[in-house]
């Protein structure tokens, strides 16, 4: 796969001018042996196994090891009474994902379900047939091994209108001490005291090398009226150089920190290559099998008490599908046999959702991919590979569409450059005549928009049809216009006046009839280069007797079946403020709680 790689000039050659090279694939060599030599800690070692052979069956059938998954299936296997296995699509992580900078170059491969949406009306009409494009993690440890490692939770009034809306037990009170239960904060004398703890298996970090213009950003929030905060602490709004799920400067997945220290138990199997495609029931209408393709075999495991979900947002609602459980006339229009109608399966579905401005900013640095930074990350773990550039920075503000006395701001700032990677994402920050390219990413945090997914046919392994509906909430549309204002103003500071922030003018192609920076030229611009954030939630909504479209109870028990959870972020009733792989493994943790204790009174 080609790549468009930073320049350097720095003497000597550059680390890859094409990702695939000579340069680039000596230094992976390099990094593997490197690894290696350092196995008592590091990747590839210490991996959990599959087992040569499964038993025929277990306590406990986990579907999917991704954020979730792996968080349930380790704390369920800590009971040494329990059998666990757990069935993921893809394989292991590969050593390369283990780098923060190169982070992006993992989308699109196989490890990357390669999802697109179904044409959109009003969203991603510049993409090809307007398809917008959903990253989605096939391995061991899901999507935490592609994203960005931002280490956010969201906003006490998430969790607390998600008990508002009658799922008891979920205010921000309530799911608290499971974000601490997982975590291990390298820097808790530097947070918000009693909102963070240590000694769990989640190592939550700041990356070892900071971009000065990241500090530089925060410093313009300042001048803007945003203090710098800790966005996990006592206050959801304001400025900060957020942690990441990091250690010693390398990623650490969901897999790395619940798996691997589980691996020797011997009631927990993992197999890899396998890919569930229903779960089975009997006339009770209780679990008591999962059938999942291994390799190009069809088998199928018993289970004893329960299965749990954990696909995320397009496979939970899937393998749920599948199975039977959902609106009785979908399922009958393609052939698959109702077992629960359940009409919300697959409804609720929505997505952060972000626009891209592009800037150039004065830059005197050397570009970040050479030699001398792929050392300087192999001996010390340390400079531009250790991090992801000024991705590192966000910002949560209110635009006028925000009451800032909730502390609940509706807008995400993420910024986007100083990259030391090979990608053809274009989120490289580019360099070129003494100018950088960099971005800034208005994001909408509370989206009113809510889309949908259907099975495409009775064949499991099909991928399903994808409608998210974006921007169909005019709503929508004003709060992330008001984003780009405030981004905007944030160049203008007089803190960033040293980098001459540049906004490109180019037009976007369909606005070229508007004025450039008008409100009716942004919502053309939005709607025609939409960037989907990649935090796809409630597709399997938890919620309360009454509400039609509820897939799940609070103990995250599927409705009209037993023996079925789900545990990943498509239960949301709606998504956090921020992004979603910290509350993922938070509601992993939830349901292993649960179900511990369900059993526990059996």
């Amino acid at each position: 796969m080609s790549c468009q790689c930073p320049l350097t000039t720095a003497p000597g050659p550059t680390l890859a001018s094409t990702c695939g090279g000579p340069s680039f694939m000596l230094f992976m060599g390099l990094l593997e042996v490197f690894l290696r030599s350092q196995c008592d800690l590091e990747d590839p070692c210490n991996r959990p196994q599959p087992p040569a052979q499964i038993n025929s069956s277990y306590d406990f059938v986990v579907i999917g090891g991704g954020s979730g998954g792996a968080t349930v299936a380790a704390r369920l296997s800590e009971e040494p009474s329990f059998s666990v296995l757990l069935l993921e699509a893809g394989m292991d992580e590969p050593t390369g994902t283990q780098i923060p900078s190169f982070f992006f170059n993992f989308l699109g491969t196989d490890l990357d379900w390669q999802y697109n949406t179904e044409p959109e009306d009003e969203a991603c009409l510049n993409k090809e047939d307007r398809r917008c494009y959903w990253p989605r993690g096939k391995v061991l440890g899901g999507t935490s091994v592609m994203n960005g490692m931002t280490y956010m939770r969201g906003s006490r009034k998430d969790y607390d209108d998600w008990a508002r809306m009658g799922n008891a037990g979920w205010s921000y009170q309530d799911v608290l001490p499971y974000f601490l239960r997982s975590e291990d904060n390298v820097q808790i004398n530097d947070v918000d005291y009693g909102y963070h703890s240590t000694g769990g298996p989640l190592t939550v970090s700041h990356f070892p090398y900071h971009p000065p213009l990241s500090r530089a950003l925060v410093d313009a929030g300042r001048e803007l009226g945003y203090k710098a905060v800790d966005l996990n602490g006592r206050s959801h709004t304001g400025f900060m150089i957020a942690q990441m799920t990091s250690r010693n400067g390398s990623r650490l997945s969901s897999s790395r920190a619940f798996l691997r220290p589980a691996r020797n138990r011997r009631n927990l199997h993992v197999m890899l290559n396998s890919t569930a495609t229903r779960i089975l029931f009997d006339q009770n209408k209780q679990a008591v099998a999962v059938e999942f393709l291994h390799g190009d075999q069809l088998r199928r495991v018993n289970v004893r008490k329960e299965v749990v979900v954990s696909g995320g947002a397009v496979n939970s609602p899937q393998i749920l599908l599948n199975s039977g459980i959902g609106p009785r006339d979908e399922l009958s229009a393609i052939g698959v046999p109702t077992v629960q109608h359940l009409p919300g399966v697959g409804k609720n579905l929505h997505n952060h959702v972000s626009y891209s401005l592009p800037f150039t900013i004065n830059d005197t640095d050397t570009s970040p991919l050479n030699w001398a930074t792929a050392m300087e990350y192999l001996l010390f773990r340390d400079g531009l590979m250790s991090g992801t550039g000024i991705s590192e920075v966000t910002a949560m503000i209110n635009t006028k569409y925000a009451n800032p006395q909730e502390d609940h701001p509706d807008i995400q700032l993420i910024f986007g450059g100083y990259l030391a990677d090979c990608s053809e994402t274009g989120m490289v920050g580019e360099k070129k005549g003494g100018k950088r390219r960099i971005y800034i990413i208005p994001t909408l945090l509370h989206p009113k928009s809510r889309g949908y997914l259907r099975l495409r046919d009775n064949n499991p392994l099909s991928k399903p049809l994808i409608y998210p509906r974006y921007l169909t909430h005019p709503d929508d549309v004003g709060g992330v216009i008001e984003g780009i204002k405030f981004a905007t103003r944030l160049a203008q500071t007089r803190t960033l006046s040293k980098y001459a922030f540049e906004l490109d003018k180019t037009p976007v192609k369909g606005c070229e009839h508007l004025k450039f920076g008008c409100d009716a030229y942004w919502e053309c611009a939005i709607k025609r280069d939409t960037a989907p954030e990649n935090h796809q939630a409630g597709s399997c909504k938890m919620g309360p007797d009454n509400d039609p479209l509820a897939v799940v109870d609070n103990q995250l028990r599927v409705r009209g079946v037993r023996g079925v959870r789900v545990a990943d972020t498509s239960i949301m009733p709606r998504v956090t403020s921020g992004n979603t792989n910290a509350p993922a493994i938070m509601i992993g943790e939830r349901a292993a709680d649960f179900i511990k204790r369900s059993w526990a009174r059996s």
